[in-house]
């Protein structure tokens, strides 16, 4: 894997601690976070970076394709460092945002564009509902 800064350089983006540390975040985690959470985040290791840094440099790393925006229906955007098309679910109860790795839900863009007529180049699939931490939440707390 290339290293971070080699990435940056190549996006045309001047090199920083604190984007490389906001981009290593995004690629070291899966939790999809928005922008408050990378800041709390990196605020110890990073103390000189402040939550406009981390806006602007998601904003720098949206527009040239190093992440991807998710609305979930929060307010405030969660990103993914993961930008190939991928479907996502949001657990309604505790606000977790996961990829879904189902197949049939995978590249739909591609296999819908013919049947439709309609050059997709992209989808954002998100389902919502309960994650399996919350439904067993819920099924101890109708058993007390």
């Amino acid at each position: 894997m290339k290293e971070t800064a080699q990435i940056l350089r190549e996006k045309g983006l001047k090199v920083t601690p604190q984007r490389i540390a906001v981009y290593n975040m995004l690629l070291q985690t899966n939790s999809h976070p928005n922008a408050d959470m990378i800041y709390r985040a990196l605020e110890e290791t990073n103390p000189t970076m402040s939550l406009a840094t981390v806006y602007k440099t998601l904003d720098y790393f949206k527009h040239l394709g190093l992440v991807q925006e998710l609305n979930v229906g929060e307010g405030s955007a969660r990103y993914d460092a993961t930008v190939h098309c991928h479907p996502h679910a949001v657990c309604t109860c505790c606000g977790k945002v996961v990829d879904l790795e189902v197949e049939e839900l995978t590249n739909l863009h591609e296999k819908l564009s013919q049947p439709l007529d309609f050059a997709v180049s992209c989808e954002q699939l998100i389902l919502y509902g309960t994650c399996a931490e919350c439904q067993q939440e819920r099924t101890l707390a109708k058993t007390v």
